[in-house]
């Protein structure tokens, strides 16, 4: 199996400044190709830039926008993940990922989840999608797409890998938060995701693309730092901090198979328990049947004061 050679595109996106940055789109997937890229990543939001509250209505578009087709049409031999914002057949505005591949979108995902701590709004302005799949891909694996605190959720990557994915994307616009001297980067935020991503990669055995953006929006300052992540958690590629550039990691897809052999995880896994037991939990936070911790005597599901009578 030859390589396949990743492209992390680290820009810094205008706001609001929809031509200006498909341009620069245009350009660095035609600069990927020319690199001998097979996929090049986008970060979240990378055609619009991140802080848009009230711009987010005047440059979202369609699925059947043209101008995401001319994008589509640069993908001829090439896989691409770009984000922006996508409107609705109703109207309603989602935070999408989309995979493109030989001429054309292939895949869509609209971010899950929509924080709204600490510097975070997106559910004001943004609704949360409501599908998760992994896609098939010309690259000959499986690819699943989510967006920066999807990856907060550790659902989302195990039902990405469990759904096929091998190859995990996180595209993000993570803002610097909390300086720490505790790690190497000396930014808290980079730290967290540096651990999430190798566990994650080696929790589900895949590769791991994590593309976050650099530059600023208003008072939002955006720390870089887009990582390969190998499916032993080792780091493949880790691009620098705050420097905008077009970054290169080539992966051996072979690794996958031979550390899932390995390492079971995925075939191990119970998703019939794990389905079992979120349907009780959402039942009993509904309201729709008992809570089954509430009881003293309850233990494991079931009630010691009535075993107690069945032996005496």
């Amino acid at each position: 199996m030859q390589p396949v050679r990743i492209a992390l595109a680290q820009v810094a996106p205008r706001l609001g400044d929809l031509d200006v940055n498909l341009a620069r789109h245009h350009e660095l997937i035609a600069a990927a190709r020319a690199g001998g890229a097979d996929l090049v990543v986008f970060p979240e939001l990378g055609l619009t830039g991140y802080l848009l509250q009230d711009l987010a209505s005047e440059v979202a578009m369609r699925l059947d926008d043209p101008r995401l087709a001319a994008l589509a049409a640069d993908t001829v031999g090439l896989s691409a993940v770009v984000s922006f914002v996508e409107e609705s057949a109703d109207h309603r505005l989602f935070i999408a990922a989309a995979l493109l591949e030989d001429g054309e979108l292939r895949h869509v995902h609209r971010k899950l989840h929509l924080p709204t701590y600490g510097l975070f709004d997106e559910r004001r302005f943004f609704a949360p999608g409501d599908m998760l799949r992994a896609v098939p891909s010309r690259l000959g694996v499986g690819v699943g797409l989510a967006v920066c605190e999807d990856f907060w959720h550790l659902s989302t990557p195990q039902v990405l890998a469990l759904d096929g994915a091998q190859i995990l994307v996180n595209v993000s616009s993570s803002p610097g938060r909390d300086l720490a001297a505790t790690n190497e980067t000396g930014l808290g935020t980079a730290g967290s995701w540096r651990g999430l991503m190798r566990t994650y990669a080696q929790l589900t055995t895949s590769f791991v693309v994590f593309c976050n953006r650099v530059g600023v929006d208003e008072s939002f300052s955006f720390w870089g730092g887009s990582e390969v992540i190998s499916p032993t958690g080792a780091a493949v590629f880790s691009a620098p901090m705050f420097d905008e550039g077009l970054f290169y990691a080539d992966i051996d897809l072979a690794e996958v198979r031979r550390e899932r052999i390995a390492l079971p995880l995925l075939r191990d896994e119970r998703p019939e328990l794990v389905a079992r037991e979120w349907r009780r939990l959402i039942a009993e936070r509904a309201g729709l049947a008992e809570d089954s911790t509430a009881e003293p005597g309850a233990v494991d599901g079931f009630d010691v004061a009535v075993d107690e009578a069945r032996v005496s």
